[in-house]
């Protein structure tokens, strides 16, 4: 049983439907995200530290605190193993009583690891060998971005030997919302959610192709989630065509993106596809990657 008693607050009921005891049972809906599951069943696990970490993940995901009767539904087993689990946790400061009830929230080690865990240093680590590789098959500039604020911030690329190469380099950052790999990281949000993220302030133009509409934005993003890729003709930067797709965590959240970047005469629009299913491909193994590390 994997799910929370109907009497639970609507917030908990919502965390722990996306909970697992043995696995991920997000919702699938893209390819990469069928390949990441796919990647991550049937690997054996310690019961009862699986049982712990599930607690851990239905803690973080609720808005409000989760009770023990929450979290014994939850696993499915009895009581009193479920407090004796917390207990640990607690003791080691992973979860926390605010209200010194048997409601539980997170500790201060879940914030003093985050604080000290190099996100971006273990992404590139993981990613760069696959960067590379997808530079050598395209022959073009690959680049890898995270989400800084309202702009994508490249943290890795592998170039190759081109008389004219791309400007995108490791460090820069530029638009999400008319930038491949910008493109790529907003995918899963609707239009409200844009509204909700760019406000009410000015789209600004970079060329003459650059779309200010946030209306033409949310449909690019319904677009990249069908095709599984974003693209940029020209609307950051004159004769720079892009291409970029999203990479995944194991529950299906965007959290980084990679693509390529090259002069419009070095890649035509014919070459959309070819180019962009060849990005997907890497994105997924990225995400696949990812996922067993997160296992």
């Amino acid at each position: 049983m994997n799910t929370a008693c109907q009497d639970s607050p609507p917030g908990v009921r919502t965390a722990l439907r996306g909970v697992s005891v043995f696995g991920y049972t997000g919702s699938v809906t893209h390819r990469p995200e069928v390949l990441i599951k796919q990647a991550m069943q049937s690997k054996p696990s310690v019961q009862s530290l699986d049982r712990g970490l599930v607690i851990l993940e239905a803690v973080a995901r609720s808005r409000e605190p989760v009770s023990l009767g929450d979290l014994t539904n939850l696993l499915g087993i009895d009581r009193s193993s479920v407090f004796r689990l917390a207990a640990t946790l607690k003791r080691r400061g992973f979860l926390a009583n605010p209200s010194k009830r048997k409601d539980y929230i997170l500790g201060s080690s879940m914030w003093r690891l985050s604080t000290q865990y190099d996100w971006e240093n273990m992404l590139i680590t993981l990613s760069h060998e696959l960067v590379k590789s997808l530079a050598r098959q395209i022959n073009e500039t690959a680049l890898l971005a995270l989400r800084e604020g309202k702009q994508a911030l490249f943290i890795d690329h592998a170039s190759v030997n081109h008389v004219i190469s791309v400007s995108g380099q490791t460090g820069e950052l530029v638009p999400l919302y008319c930038t491949a790999h910008g493109k790529a990281l907003l995918a899963d949000l609707d239009l409200h959610g844009l509204q909700a993220f760019f406000g009410t302030e000015a789209l600004h133009a970079y060329t003459e192709r650059t779309n200010t509409s946030i209306e033409q934005l949310a449909r690019e993003c319904a677009q990249i989630k069908v095709q599984g890729f974003a693209t940029d003709d020209a609307e950051f930067n004159d004769g720079i065509r892009c291409a970029a797709a999203p990479i995944r965590d194991r529950d299906g959240r965007i959290v980084a993106s990679i693509g390529i970047s090259a002069p419009t005469n070095r890649f035509p629009k014919d070459r959309i596809p070819d180019y962009g299913g060849k990005v997907v491909e890497i994105a997924t193994q990225i995400s696949i990657t990812l996922a067993s590390q997160e296992e």
